[in-house]
């Protein structure tokens, strides 16, 4: 009967111990199913502002080959030169400063989808764990059933002699 009872208070034990180590999954999953939004929305950001650099970086070319334009039918006037000369060189730092911005937003975005990877991964990783733990808590919950009912059943045998 003390084995029994022992038993049973062991299977409690680990039943609430289940239950806890899947709740603790279940916070862990919710935590990077956020960070997981968190970096598709910055990977959506990202993308924006990588379209954006791309636009303004067309842009800039566009206004760096009419300045060359410029600056070459203007060779005879000597001002015109000089300040065609000094708008190239502000468009040409411009282009390099876009150009500069637009392989760091490449490169960061290249990150994050490694990182969205990663954390895809661990959700997954996570989430078939608790699922293995669902599957433990529901495998011990039949065992607390039967022994509970051999209980009553050996209680009923001892009541009936």
């Amino acid at each position: 009967m003390d084995k029994i009872k022992s038993k049973l208070q062991s299977l409690r034990l680990e039943v609430e111990e289940s239950n806890k180590q899947a709740e603790e999954l279940s916070a862990k999953v919710k935590v990077l199913d956020q960070e997981n939004l968190a970096k598709e929305q910055e990977i959506s950001s990202l993308q924006h502002r990588y379209t954006l650099l791309e636009e303004q970086n067309e842009k800039l070319e566009t206004q760096l080959k009419d300045a060359k334009a410029d600056a070459a039918q203007s060779t005879h006037h000597g001002t015109q030169n000089e300040s065609l000369q000094r708008r190239l060189q502000i468009l040409e730092d411009e282009a390099e400063e876009a150009d500069k911005n637009l392989r760091e937003t490449n490169e960061k975005l290249r990150q994050t989808d490694v990182k969205s990877g990663h954390y895809e991964r661990k959700v997954q990783a996570l989430e078939a764990e608790r699922d293995k733990w669902e599957e433990k808590y529901e495998e011990m919950e039949k065992n607390y059933k039967s022994v509970q009912a051999e209980l009553e059943q050996l209680s009923a045998e001892i009541g009936g002699l």
